[in-house]
């Protein structure tokens, strides 16, 4: 399926050649999910759909969440950053985020080690 970006939201991206990270977080919680990865037509698909659409740096192809683990994100809202180079999607989570089966990527704590 292809849909093109709106040249309205292009021209709004730093650089729409390259890979623009996703952030997504929980819309009710706020909880941080886990960071992915979108070209342009990640995001008009993930517009033009409602279903969280990425791009696969390994495979290099486009993936729907949750296609093929059930693990879905509707996308409730999407917020570009201040110097277009971020987005942050707001999602509904079905099941875990993490590949690993974790509710988040986000799940290894690192200790901070501060001299004062």
């Amino acid at each position: 399926m292809s849909v093109q970006l709106s040249p309205e939201i292009a021209s709004l991206l730093k650089d729409r050649e390259l890979l623009i990270p996703a952030i997504a977080q929980d819309a009710t919680s706020g909880e941080v999910l886990m960071l992915a990865y979108m070209n342009t037509q990640a995001l008009a698909l993930t517009i033009s759909t409602g279903s969280a659409t990425y791009w696969s740096r390994s495979r290099r192809e486009l993936w729907v969440k949750g296609a093929t683990s059930g693990h879905t994100q509707e996308v409730i809202s999407i917020a570009l950053d201040c110097d277009g180079d971020a987005l942050l999607l707001k999602v509904n989570q079905t099941g875990s985020a993490c590949h690993t089966g974790e509710r988040t990527c986000f799940h290894q704590p690192i200790s901070l080690d501060i001299k004062q």
